[in-house]
């Protein structure tokens, strides 16, 4: 199967239940295949969490089995080892064993990550940046595929955590569903495709084809002066005067995985500057921190953007 085909049958899986979000689904693919983690960011009822339920169930392993999916609830009360897991001691065979934590799925929601509190959340970071989870002197790695998905209401500020600049910066990309449009809420209202559609959602891609489409993203062409373009629109951020945080060094090599995925997800085996105006606010506005909260740093990042395209000669 084809990398841009395997994209499609994704799309359109996940396009049963999440209704009339096609650029939501194309911009969330391809944050899958640049083997990201994604934060969801949006007002409650929209979907958040079923978009992580969609995409589990639509992909199986070598057995046919959808791949393995869990859920954790940030709450105040959380514990890091509730995430990570923990050894336990076994009076039978008088030693320890361990029991390994939610993180270690293919597919992890952390549901309202932002309602407990920074310790707890730095558990996330080493499974995370490096795919592997350190429990005393040993090591154990998640399942392949592995991505975090994670859900935050920006809209409550009690009894919440935001999360640090530490934590944002592992996000490849921080996406909003928004509402739907009137054609879309009435089939929702007729259908509900959270409950039982969802429910009767079988694989439409082996965790194979999906772990080559993530292969072939790092093939996709782009051209030396859209990578001078990525670099150069990330050293602006820092230099920005309405920013006093920029983005870093992952945050540009998210960049430049993203923008290839998002060509791979639209059938091209190349990048085009329209690939980066599209993915330079979802990568890059979660890792800056404005001057004034007032700011909105998503337009910011598309004149900083346009500007760096505009300069690039053409043909």
């Amino acid at each position: 199967m084809r990398s841009e085909q395997a994209a499609e049958i994704l799309i359109q899986g996940a396009a049963r239940i999440i209704r009339g979000k096609r650029e939501f689904l194309e911009l969330f693919t391809a944050g899958l295949l640049a083997k990201g983690h994604i934060l969801i960011e949006d007002n409650p009822g929209l979907g958040k969490t079923t978009v992580a339920k969609t995409f589990a169930r639509l992909m199986a392993d070598a057995q046919g089995v959808p791949l393995l999916f869990k859920r954790i609830q940030f709450t105040p009360d959380l514990l890091p080892y509730d995430i990570t897991g923990v050894d336990v001691f076994d009076p039978e065979s008088r030693s320890f064993r361990f029991v390994p934590g939610p993180i270690l799925a293919n597919i992890v929601l952390a549901d309202e990550i932002n309602r407990t509190t920074p310790k707890v959340q730095s558990a996330l970071l080493e499974v995370m940046a490096e795919r592997q989870v350190s429990i005393g002197s040993a090591v154990h790695y998640p399942p392949e595929p592995f991505v975090v998905i994670a859900t935050e209401n920006p809209i409550e500020s009690e009894g919440t955590f935001p999360l640090p600049a530490a934590q944002l910066d592992r996000f490849m990309m921080r996406l909003s569903l928004g509402y739907p449009d009137r054609d879309a809420e009435l089939s929702i209202l007729t259908e509900n495709p959270g409950e039982s559609p969802l429910n009767e959602l079988s694989p439409v891609l082996s965790g194979a084809d999906f772990l080559a489409a993530q292969e072939a993203v790092a093939q996709v062409f782009c051209h030396d002066s859209l990578k001078e373009a990525v670099a150069d629109i990330v050293r602006d951020t820092r230099i920005h005067r309405a920013f006093v945080l920029g983005a870093s060094p992952r945050g540009a090599l998210h960049f430049l995985g993203a923008v290839k995925a998002l060509a791979l997800v639209r059938g091209r085996t190349y990048v085009t500057d329209e690939d980066l105006l599209t993915m330079a606010g979802p990568v890059l506005a979660h890792r800056l921190k404005p001057r004034d909260p007032r700011i909105e740093e998503v337009q910011v990042i598309r004149e900083i953007c346009l500007a760096r395209i505009n300069g690039i000669p053409q043909g």
